[in-house]
């Protein structure tokens, strides 16, 4: 009954939020009298605050057009992949017509990226993949609002969030050999799942897998989200937050996690910094500062913009996740897209490099809740294994923003170079054993050596100092760098 409340009041607010808007552009507009009264900047700046207040937001664009490689811009062009029923895999194709740079491209590495289904579309790691289409191929998942989603499409489970995954990850194997994968807050959990039951049958693993900020160990310093899990029972979820879509949406009668239910929670966890945030922008208009104004309408375009999730993903994550920790307890069963049921194995992953990254002031995955993976992934090597903590950055602050952008981003792109060219340097070294015949005498190996370091040179990103607040770390090291 809530969602029909909400949906109602929606409807009823959304003509006085234009009204709001048409009046805002009245008072602001130089060729019109109005413009020219007393009081005219505060009533446009008044009436463009309650606009925004009451409008409804709807799915951004990623909006990325053109970045720069090596200082040429490239163009990019979105498609889709791969189309299921909750999750689209897009890519951003790059194209260039200099023969130099499209050479480049063709080098680089191939990273999947898994963006998180927890309330915001996957356009919130617009920063994060604009940064990573200048030395990567860059694929992303993109989750379906489950209220768009028809009945006849069937559930969602957190099982089936790994099993794309899975796919995901195959499809990326069969065009390139092989790729890199990095998640972001949520999908930690269902990456490291993927991965694991990959390895436990023996399949092929990807290069490497980068982790950022999320609940891989929801018992390290729990945060406000984590409390509300534990304190709440599976029970009360399901009779208070779950609701089923309103007639005028095609998923009409689904069973979800409503998205202004979680958008909500995300306000109430700072409510002072939001109103904070809309004064400020008030004021802005008042003045004329047109570039801070813009940036706030950008920032809350994406921050007001969420998606439905479908029940049974939403209780079973709470539970799995922040209830009964199943991960970690080695509890964790899923179920394949064949029916079979597979015991989660994080100690079966061998052959795929492991990156953690965390933020020092993160409020919604607490420190170590990420790093806890090394503790579960045990076979993989311990050269194979890094840990960073970003200091003074915030949950967001890791994939997004000035923080990403200079102190993050060359450090996971080094850690994915550095694996791709560990993968490339193993066929060259096998076939020059496999051709050169025993000698007497040990053959000096430097000429292997150095062609593999010349040839993954072409794909090798500008090598940059790590800045003072990253702390750099790999995993069972005596010393920190």
């Amino acid at each position: 009954m809530l969602y029909q409340i909400y949906e109602t009041q929606r409807s009823i607010m959304e003509p006085f939020a234009e009204l709001a808007q048409a009046a805002s552009k009245l008072y602001s507009n130089p060729l019109n009298p109005l413009a020219q009264v007393p009081m005219a900047q505060r009533m446009s700046a008044g009436y463009a605050l309650m606009h925004r207040l009451g409008k409804d937001y709807v799915k951004p664009e990623f909006g990325i057009r053109t970045v720069k490689v090596d200082g040429v811009d490239v163009a990019i062009y979105e498609r889709v992949e791969i189309d299921k029923p909750f999750c689209e895999l897009r890519r951003f194709k790059r194209f260039s017509d200099d023969p130099h740079t499209l050479t480049t491209l063709k080098q680089q590495p191939v990273v999947l990226i898994v963006a998180p289904l927890s309330g915001h579309y996957a356009t919130l790691l617009r920063d994060t993949v604009r940064a990573m289409l200048q030395g990567h191929k860059v694929y992303i998942t993109d989750w379906k609002n489950a209220r768009l989603v028809p009945m006849e499409d069937g559930e969602f489970h957190l099982d089936d969030y790994v099993n794309y995954v899975q796919e995901f990850i195959r499809h990326l194997q069969a065009q390139y050999g092989n790729c890199h994968v990095m998640s972001v807050c949520q999908p930690t959990v269902p990456v490291l799942a993927a991965v694991s039951l990959m390895a436990s049958r023996g399949e092929r693993t990807p290069l490497s897998m980068t982790m950022m900020g999320g609940p891989i160990d929801a018992r390290k310093s729990p945060t406000a989200v984590n409390n509300l899990a534990v304190q709440k029972s599976h029970e009360w979820f399901e009779n208070n937050v779950i609701y089923r879509v309103p007639a005028n949406f095609p998923g009409a009668g689904r069973r979800v996690y409503p998205g202004f239910l979680q958008h909500t929670g995300f306000v109430a966890m700072n409510p002072d910094r939001h109103a904070t945030s809309h004064y400020d922008y008030f004021k802005d208009l008042i003045k004329g500062d047109g570039a801070s104004a813009e940036a706030h309408r950008k920032f809350y375009d994406e921050y007001n913009a969420v998606l439905d999730m479908d029940a049974d993903y939403y209780l079973e994550t709470i539970n799995t996740v922040f209830q009964e920790f199943k991960l970690v307890n080695g509890t964790w069963d899923v179920r394949g897209v064949d029916g079979r049921i597979e015991r989660v194995k994080p100690e079966d992953i061998r052959k795929t490099a492991l990156f953690t990254i965390e933020g020092e002031l993160d409020d919604i995955s607490g420190s170590g809740q990420t790093k806890a993976a090394h503790e579960l992934c045990k076979s993989i090597p311990q050269n194979q294994r890094q840990h960073l903590e970003v200091e003074g950055a915030g949950h967001y602050g890791i994939f997004s923003g000035r923080r990403w952008r200079d102190s993050v981003y060359p450090q996971v792109a080094k850690f994915i170079l550095n694996h791709q060219a560990d993968q490339a340097r193993k066929p060259v070294e096998t076939a020059a054993r496999a051709k050169t015949p025993v000698p007497s005498k040990p053959a000096p190996q430097k000429a292997v050596a150095k062609a593999a370091v010349t040839k993954a040179s072409a794909r090798k990103v500008k090598a940059t100092k790590a800045p003072a607040s990253v702390k750099t770390q790999w995993v069972g090291a005596k010393k920190s760098a």
